[in-house]
């Protein structure tokens, strides 16, 4: 489909209990938002204002699924690593480091100058935007999307060039190459896109990066991208190693289950990492048990298989029970599904969380919807469960 998403409608106003609230405004605002239910603002910006509760021991809260976040990991081996590597904390990473590096080397095919570590990977996507828009210009991706890219853009000068996503909530990347101009720093695409769960083709962005590499770099967040049956097959890495100038990004948060661990890393061309070194040495923000931890899970295959299968199955089961509810859930590629609802977003949050299950809530084009992660399967059939009473 073709037709673009409104963006003055797109994201109005959203509220997130349980784990936060979006709220999303076409006219800038510099007030900020009282929380609801007692949260915690994060964000404040034009476009979005987010709140996140952080939850207490006291809280009754049963099945978090509203952070993205993988519920199996670390897997046994990261976690006896990190457990051995406590010892070695009185030296800094530079020899873990070194092993890192390589094994991602080999890992995407390039050699190790063009892979750099982080401490998860909004390290690299904030800067990033440090590195290329300390003097202004702008930067495209589209809305919505993950923000932390433009976010740091915006408080250090630039503009945000919003895109619309399409119909199908793909990526409009015809729309995207026609907003590029002479100010324009880098085009951000996160694929799988956060917070739709929605793909947009390998075929699709090789094509647009040879139309409008040589004006603009790219900067591709493939976060969710190893949750794929067959990541290999999306990956945009390939173009680097084809020459063209991207910024590819993964992190250790999702299939590996390191969220609080805070591993990352980014593949590039060698210019692009050392932009960045210059600015910063974003290993000295690593932990060696981190490090450790990180090494041994990359070797755990087995683990990494089971995440992404477990994920599946749940994202799979938790579809089609929402469908059976009377629901359109948007297909999701990811650890998460959103889906539209019947009902004021804070009417369903606030109802969900009495009965212990966090989720996310946005508006969108004025009609409500939800964002579940996906946990275990046990807490899934208890969002279900839950959703079922509070809807049928």
């Amino acid at each position: 489909m073709n037709t673009s998403i409104n963006r003055r409608s797109w994201l109005k106003q959203s509220a997130l209990a349980a784990g936060g609230i979006i709220t999303s405004m076409s006219v800038a605002s510099d007030i900020m938002a009282k929380p609801a239910f007692g949260m915690t603002p994060v964000y404040n910006n034009s476009l979005v204002e987010n709140y996140h509760v952080i939850f207490q021991e006291r809280d009754a809260i049963k099945a978090r699924l509203l952070a993205n976040e993988n519920p199996w990991g670390p897997s046994k081996k990261a976690i006896a690593a990190i457990a051995e590597s406590a010892s070695k904390g009185n030296r800094y990473v530079y020899s873990s480091s070194r092993v890192m590096v390589d094994m991602l080397a080999q890992k995407e095919g390039v050699s190790a100058d063009q892979v750099l570590l982080s401490a998860g990977s909004t390290d690299i996507l904030e800067k990033t935007a440090f590195a290329l828009c300390m003097k202004g210009g702008n930067v495209v991706s589209a809305d919505p999307s993950y923000l932390s890219l433009v976010k740091t853009a915006q408080a250090i000068g630039a503009t945000w060039k919003n895109i619309p996503l399409k119909a199908d909530y793909s990526h409009d990347l015809d729309a995207m190459e026609r907003s590029i101009d002479a100010d324009t720093k880098l085009i951000y695409i996160c694929n799988p896109n956060n917070p739709t769960g929605t793909l947009t083709s390998i075929d699709a962005i090789k094509a647009f990066t040879k139309k409008v590499n040589s004006k603009v770099p790219i900067f591709i967040d493939e976060a969710y991208l190893e949750l794929l049956d067959n990541p290999e097959s999306q990956t945009a890495v390939g173009l680097i190693r084809e020459g063209y100038d991207l910024i590819v990004c993964r992190t250790f948060s999702k299939i590996h289950g390191m969220a609080g661990l805070r591993i990352g890393y980014m593949v590039a061309k060698p210019e692009r990492v050392k932009m960045i070194q210059k600015l910063v040495r974003t290993e000295m923000g690593i932990s060696v048990t981190s490090l450790e931890g990180a090494i041994a899970s990359l070797k755990d295959v087995e683990f990494q298989e089971f995440s992404r299968k477990s994920t599946k199955e749940g994202r799979e089961y938790v579809t089609e029970e929402l469908k059976k509810l009377g629901m359109s859930p948007i297909p999701s590629y990811t650890n998460f599904v959103l889906f539209p609802i019947q009902m004021p977003v804070k009417e369903l949050l606030a109802k969900m969380m009495e009965k212990g299950v966090g989720i996310r809530g946005y508006e969108i084009n004025g009609k409500p919807f939800a964002r579940v992660s996906i946990g275990t399967m046990d807490e899934m059939k208890l969002f279900v469960k839950s959703m079922s009473a509070i809807v049928s």
